[in-house]
């Protein structure tokens, strides 16, 4: 949530979060376990974005996603990754919930394994090296890799604040200045780009760390 004053923004998503459908233990357990396991987790999706994620997903009835789906709709997953620690994490994961038989992991820069991708997915979560953004969903609608009612849900598009402006987050540290600045100018590119995109329609909303919704024009 984007507001002024973290106290304000924790209190409102703690607010959000206890008046919202619980995330299943099973998501819990490993979100927790992540927070204790990466010194970065803090980039990780709320539990309560996890909410949103799923309650998305079983609206749409997903049947094949890229990387986010529901056990209501029993959804073929495909998850992309290069981090060989959150590989090994992935792969843990998927062996303890006994979801093998419906998640992909697909290791490997992200450019590449999203170029060999075929068929199309009904929901496409774009969480990765903020650089990529723009490559990843240009592949994505030049292959017609999202269905025709399908939709892409692109996270972290604020960039700590520094897409909109580098004056916009006094709060944040020095040490991750210089990296969340530029991936704020490189998603001031991206969301440039879509917007203009004649093929798709596109919001951005102000909730989390920014949140872009694209779909293709009916």
């Amino acid at each position: 949530m984007i507001l002024a004053q973290p106290e304000m923004a924790a209190t409102v998503t703690q607010y959000c979060t206890e008046h919202s459908t619980d995330v299943s233990p099973e998501m819990k357990e490993v979100w927790d376990w992540t927070c204790g396991e990466f010194e970065d987790a803090d980039k990780m999706s709320s539990p309560l974005q996890g909410t949103t994620m799923k309650f998305l997903a079983s609206w749409a009835g997903a049947k094949r996603a890229w990387y986010e789906a529901t056990k209501q709709t029993q959804a073929e997953i495909i998850t992309l990754e290069l981090d060989p620690k959150m590989i090994a994490a992935t792969r843990t994961t998927i062996a303890k919930y006994n979801l093998g038989d419906r998640v992909t992991v697909i290791e490997g820069p992200a450019q590449q394994s999203v170029e060999k991708l075929t068929g199309m997915f009904d929901i496409i979560f774009v969480d990765a090296n903020k650089d990529g953004y723009l490559g990843y969903v240009k592949v994505v609608l030049d292959q017609k890799l999202l269905s025709p009612k399908g939709l892409i849900m692109c996270d972290n598009v604020f960039a700590r604040g520094m897409t909109i402006s580098t004056e916009s987050n006094p709060q944040l540290p020095d040490k991750v200045r210089s990296y969340w600045t530029e991936c704020g100018k490189a998603l001031q590119k991206f969301n440039t780009y879509v917007k203009n995109d004649p093929r798709v329609d596109v919001v951005l909303l102000p909730v989390y760390d920014g949140v872009t919704l694209i779909k293709w024009k009916q």
